[in-house]
């Protein structure tokens, strides 16, 4: 086993940076003052198998569309530089819209927390750590993701708008930094 501390961890904030459960805080109370019951652990568990999903075969279906990883990591740095900038500077490009239905699948297990980014980075993360520090990184995330949709209101009590709001900034810097990263690392092996 390859098993790394600090892949594990950087993986770990790049998830959560990415899936960004705090800054849906709002999002997830929404849903709940509509009197929609949100499932915490079934809305973790469906969002879990469809990144492990496609953490195991995603490598198959670039395959399938003769992409290489190293071009999926350049790309994937270009959709998580968007949602740096949508972050950052309070925009919205990506838009969330799926069918009307439950609210444990959609739109919070997808595409909220299992959604494009997630996608991306988690295929961008294979070019560069092993899949076990990967896999870890996503339990930990989704594990802060049940909890967070389990205690939402008290967490919104707690931190407040003005801390949402500075994490996701935050996390917006953070993420615009990978997202150079990711680039720069994988752009080389392309030209």
């Amino acid at each position: 086993m390859n098993l790394d501390v600090k892949q594990i961890l950087s993986a770990t904030v790049v998830l959560f940076a990415i899936i960004d459960i705090l800054g849906a805080i709002p999002i997830i109370l929404n849903i709940r003052k509509k009197g929609i019951k949100i499932n915490s652990l079934v809305v973790s568990t469906f969002a879990l198998v469809i990144l492990m999903l496609f953490l195991f075969f995603g490598d198959f279906i670039l395959q399938l569309f003769n992409v290489d990883i190293e071009s999926f990591a350049v790309a994937g740095s270009l959709v998580i530089f968007v949602f740096a900038l949508e972050m950052l500077l309070d925009i919205e490009i990506f838009r969330n819209n799926g069918p009307a239905g439950s609210a444990s699948f959609i739109p919070i297990a997808f595409p909220l927390v299992a959604g494009p980014g997630s996608f991306t980075t988690l295929l961008s993360l294979r070019a560069e750590y092993y899949v076990e520090n990967i896999v870890i990184a996503l339990v930990l995330n989704l594990l802060f993701v049940y909890l967070v949709l389990s205690f939402t209101s008290k967490i919104e009590k707690a931190i407040g708008e003005s801390g949402i709001y500075v994490l996701r900034k935050f996390f917006g810097i953070i993420l615009l930094a990978i997202a150079v990263k990711l680039f720069v690392t994988n752009i080389g092996h392309l030209i």
